[in-house]
């Protein structure tokens, strides 16, 4: 067992020991929470101790990825696989199988543990859900009595690497694919703007060293039954009825293919069409415009799922990116795509915008009737690669998508921060939703990724919440942000005014101790099982929140000398907040995104603004 699945398996199991304690081994005991929500779940069975050897049964068409992930949850609790003693069965039958792709039953009783999937994804979905179900009993570990039959809502789930700026290094993204395969979410795209060649240069091959690195994160991505979608993007520089761009394309598809990729995608977002980008198209396709980019983009993608996709084994359909992404009005360009696109073919959408306040149902059920099927949501939540959330970590749930969405679309893929391990809070909930969107809760689903991130550290967990608090504000292109900066904070500040000029000096205590917990959530954070890469990417986030919460809690104890008629004190706390202040403002993020070096935003618009009305309510009584 490695030493980041021991880790995983550990944080997994205090997560599940924090938020439920191991109760008596009775058939009534609450179940922790297991993510993504089960469709169905129950407690059917007391408790089942583990002891300290299993007998596990198999068979021929077993997952070897589930197994390996059994028998690696197991000795982590240190159970022997191989003995004698309770039986774990583990395959494709058995009763009440879901009949959905990627499905699963579980039975967990005192006769045995049983996992049963659909294929050897359900059964690998049906480990993660039992890694889930182990609590701590005592000085031993017990299985909860439960039943599960589970199944996902949409087909695509995951994230898409879409951003602009300093990209992923390869351990993040080796990091990305456990946490997908953890969360049960079975797609990466690989739309790295950084990688010049899926863009800029993509009709060159690869360099040995850097197809090397691909193959390394394709064998990573099948480890965790996650699809590895390579998207390559010529619309750049092609010449559409070129047989030669043509043939390009396909070479760099069968190069990847060899590594193990059965996932493709020819995105032409972010491209013009008022111009060819060769004269021979003008020729072909006729004077470059919305109708005529339709045809020649449905000419390509047509002709690759002809050619490749149905030439060669196992590749999934052909998933695409149109130029026009993110409204929902016709077009002659879609009008194209919709009447002439091979219905294999996977057509991703935004939403309404590039980033969207909010998807309903009305909405994708437009969109999908103007593209002519199902739509696969590019949602771009939680990426900060744009100047609004300059400065910021988008820490917020994943919220504002309605439920019922499955039946307008196959699929969700989150697009992400520079920052990977900070964007696994987002994703979490995002991978929660496309399995289970009737049965998601942005109010449960979000403590659970925090916890998760925690490492199911409690006091770290707590320390982050107060932290993902300062760090909740979630903009849009337009200047009003679709979830607000600081909620509880905020509340806590508003309350605390009309306590405080009514003579109700408790209130100052009630917040000040609010301000301790914002002062010192870096160090808690720091201290604790934290996963160590949120912290690295966090630290200026950090270093300014201790700087705000200290300057908080020096303002306070102003206001407090102030009543208490204290001037002096009240001077020197203040011109010590004062200095605490421009400190905070001074922290820098480092070149971590395309806007590059900014101020580290913490709380902002609550935090600022609560300390400037204090410092007038200090200094004008003083």
């Amino acid at each position: 067992m490695t030493a980041r699945r021991r880790a995983l398996f550990a944080a997994a199991v205090t997560v599940a020991a924090t938020l439920t304690a191991a109760g008596p081994a009775t058939a009534s005991g609450a179940l922790p929470p297991v993510s993504p929500t089960p469709q169905q779940i129950s407690r059917t069975s007391a408790d089942v101790p583990l002891p300290s050897s299993v007998a596990l049964v198999t068979e021929p068409g077993t997952d070897p990825a589930a197994r390996e992930l059994l028998t690696s949850l197991l000795r982590g609790h240190g159970v022997t696989v191989g003995g004698r003693g309770l039986v774990i069965r583990l395959g494709s039958t058995g009763e009440d199988i879901p009949e959905q792709a990627e499905g699963y039953a579980l039975s967990v009783s005192r006769a045995g543990i049983t996992i049963g999937g659909r294929d050897g994804a359900g059964q690998y979905y049906g480990v993660q859900t039992l890694r889930q179900l182990v609590a701590r009993s005592g000085r031993g570990w017990v299985v909860r009595g439960a039943t599960v039959r589970d199944w996902p809502d949409m087909a695509l789930r995951g994230s898409i690497e879409g951003f602009y700026g300093p990209p992923w290094t390869t351990a993040d993204r080796l990091r990305q694919l456990a946490f997908l395969g953890e969360v049960k979410a079975n797609t990466y795209v690989y739309s790295a703007k950084d990688d010049t060649y899926l863009r800029a240069r993509w009709r060159d091959p690869y360099p040995a060293g850097e197809l090397a690195t691909l193959g390394q994160l394709v064998r990573a991505a099948t480890a965790h039954h996650v699809d590895f979608t390579y998207a390559l993007s010529p619309g750049v520089s092609i010449c559409f009825s070129s047989a030669a761009d043509v043939a390009a394309v396909m070479a760099k598809f069968q190069a990847v293919y060899d590594l193990g990729v059965r996932s493709f995608s020819l995105p032409f977002d972010d491209i013009s069409y008022t111009r060819w980008n060769c004269a021979a198209d003008q020729a072909a396709f006729g004077a470059p415009g919305q109708a005529a980019a339709g045809t020649a983009q449905v000419s390509l993608l047509n002709t690759i799922t002809e050619d490749f996709v149905r030439t060669h084994d196992g590749v999934r359909p052909l998933q695409t990116v149109p130029t026009e992404y993110s409204d929902l009005k016709d077009s002659p360009y879609k009008t194209e795509l919709r009447e002439h696109l091979d219905p294999s073919v996977v057509v991703q959408w935004t939403g309404t915008d590039v980033v969207p306040p909010s998807v309903t149902t009305d909405e994708a059920a437009q969109v999908s009737t103007v593209y002519g099927r199902k739509v696969f949501l590019w949602d771009n939540y939680p990426v900060n690669d744009y100047e609004q959330s300059a400065g910021r970590l988008l820490l917020a749930p994943y919220a504002q998508r309605q439920a019922g969405l499955s039946r307008y679309l196959n699929g969700i893929v989150a697009n992400p921060m520079n920052q990977e391990a900070a964007s696994e809070v987002a994703e979490f909930g995002a991978a929660d939703f496309a399995w289970n969107d009737a049965g998601y809760a942005p109010e449960r689903s979000w403590p659970q990724a925090l916890a998760r991130l925690a490492g199911g550290d409690p006091r770290a967990t707590a320390a982050l919440t107060v932290f993902a608090d300062l760090e909740h504000l979630a903009p849009t292109f337009g200047p009003t942000a679709w979830q607000p900066q600081a909620p509880v904070l905020a509340a806590k500040t508003a309350a605390f005014w009309p306590r405080w000029t009514a003579g109700d000096h408790r209130a100052l205590d009630d917040l000040r101790a609010y301000a301790v917990r914002i002062r010192d959530a870096a160090a808690v954070i720091r201290a604790g099982r934290v996963e160590r890469a949120f912290v690295t990417e966090a630290g200026p986030w950090l270093d300014a929140a201790a700087l705000w919460g200290a300057a908080t809690v020096t303002r306070l104890d102003a206001l407090s000398a102030t009543a208490r008629g204290d001037r002096g004190q009240a001077e020197r706390l203040t011109a010590a907040a004062d200095t605490l202040v421009t400190r905070a403002q001074a922290v820098k993020t480092g070149n971590t995104n395309r806007w590059g070096i900014r101020q580290a935003l913490v709380g902002d618009g609550v935090l600022d603004t609560f300390l400037v009305r204090a410092r007038a309510a200090t200094v004008g009584q003083s």
